[in-house]
């Protein structure tokens, strides 16, 4: 059945969440644009992503509200009930995600191979990608385009900013301050950092390299609770913005950052798209899976340590898709190491050297 006979008119991609997962998403799109130029691709994407991914020009993007459960998958339904489309691209293997893929009507339903489609996934297609082991998620995505038969990778971003969110960063960072944004809550509490380890750092940051530090997330109450648990153990006033933008704001104040601090978490990939090297701290995961894909070099990877410890394995003994999200975990990161990351960084800028990785 693939790689198909002639282009598609019609694509639709199906990866609801999560926000790092659908930044991976946006070069497969650039890919099939290079690809299709005259194809209609249609993007089935969580509510919550989609206020950020609907900065994609010249893509019908359908929202899910995840929460809505049956609900949700009828009102997909019906709004489906009178398309069809030539490839459907089913990038999601939680199984709410292969319900939804249930509603969409595709005569090329192109899934994961065998080995990976997991939660059943492999009964919700009818064709499959390459099998490949241990490779990065944005890597494993590009496996759809490959099974299409499309050469070479599209590794391009360039979501068009709005001007409000252009004007937030710049009133945050005026005249391109050199700024350390910390952004330090992931979607797991057990992959977050301790917060007087944050405020050690931002404390260097701004003692020793003179950085303006803000602090980014979302408006939860944990969230904001670490902002507040930061400022305290702070001893410089690092600028909190915990809970206070939008998402399209957030991804133009990464954009005029210097670098990023966070843990696994989904702005770290947002970085990403923006061409702003990341200081991820990375010991529950993975960062050769799930890192910032071109600023590996810049992690603290202590997920070995962590292996070792809680699962007396090595990485290469465990699963591919292994989390370790035990307590305590993170504190086999060393605010020393995260200092060295940093200084690293900005003398590399400073000697004008390339600061994200070159594009395989």
């Amino acid at each position: 059945m693939l790689p198909l006979a002639a282009p598609p008119r019609s694509v639709c991609i199906l990866r609801l969440s999560a926000i790092g997962d659908t930044c991976h998403v946006v070069p497969v799109i650039r890919t099939l644009q290079r690809a299709y130029p005259d194809a209609k691709i249609t993007w089935i994407i969580g509510k919550l992503e989609a206020k950020l991914m609907t900065l994609l020009p010249g893509i019908e993007f359908i929202t899910v509200d995840k929460r809505a459960g049956r609900h949700g998958l009828r009102a997909l339904r019906a709004q489906l009930a009178d398309r069809r489309f030539d490839v459907l691209l089913h990038m999601q293997l939680a199984l709410r995600a292969s319900l939804a893929a249930a509603c969409v009507r595709a005569r090329v339903r192109l899934g994961f191979d065998r080995a990976r489609a997991r939660e059943l996934q492999w009964l919700f297609t009818n064709a499959r990608i390459a099998p490949r082991s241990r490779e990065h998620v944005l890597d494993s995505f590009f496996g759809f385009t490959a099974a299409l038969g499309i050469e070479g990778r599209e590794l391009a971003w360039s979501l068009p900013l709005p001007d409000d969110a252009r004007e937030y960063a710049a009133r945050l960072v005026p005249d391109r301050t050199p700024t350390l944004l910390v952004s330090p809550c992931s979607s797991h509490a057990l992959r977050n950092w301790p917060a007087a380890r944050y405020a050690a750092v931002a404390d260097h940051a701004a003692s020793r390299h003179g950085m303006r530090v803000i602090l980014c997330g979302g408006p939860s109450t944990f969230e904001r609770g670490m902002g507040e648990a930061i400022l305290a153990a702070a001893r410089t006033a690092p600028v909190n913005q915990i809970g206070a933008d939008t998402l399209p704001q957030m991804l133009a104040l990464i954009g005029t950052a210097t670098a990023l601090l966070t843990p696994d978490s989904g702005p770290a990939h947002m970085a990403t798209m923006v061409g702003t090297p990341v200081i991820g701290l990375y010991a529950a995961t993975n960062p050769a899976r799930s890192g910032p894909y071109l600023s590996r070099q810049w992690c603290v990877d202590a997920y070995a340590a962590a292996a070792q410890r809680f699962r007396g394995k090595p990485p290469e003994a465990l699963p591919w898709t292994t989390k370790i999200e035990e307590p305590g975990v993170m504190d086999l990161i060393e605010v020393d190491a995260v200092k060295e990351r940093l200084d690293a960084l900005l003398a590399a800028r400073k000697a004008g050297d390339r600061l994200l990785a070159s594009p395989a």
